[in-house]
């Protein structure tokens, strides 16, 4: 990963309810990180965050420009899944 793409990752990242969006993304069902079948349906995170849908909407296109996750379609919902590619790249990133 280059400084670039770092810098936008960390960007996305530092807004609370952002990082907030997409740890409850990472973790979908399986509560894990590692998982890359983990995904969230946009109408339960709205649901359980205090955050109107036109923000989270917002939010969603920030961490989908940086690379953290992509969206698609699935009959009437939106689902939201994290690129395991940038997690992994996140956490290399990140001291433990």
């Amino acid at each position: 990963m280059d400084i670039r793409q770092a810098a936008k990752i960390f960007k996305a990242l530092s807004h609370p309810n952002r990082l907030e969006i997409y740890l409850s993304i990472a973790r979908g069902e399986q509560g894990s990180f590692e998982t890359a079948a983990c995904e969230c349906c946009v109408a339960e995170l709205i649901a359980s965050l205090k955050i109107g849908a036109p923000t989270v909407s917002h939010h969603l296109k920030e961490l989908a420009n940086a690379g953290l996750i992509v969206t698609e379609r699935q009959g009437k919902f939106l689902v939201a899944r994290p690129l395991p590619e940038t997690w992994a790249e996140v956490k290399r990133l990140l001291p433990e």
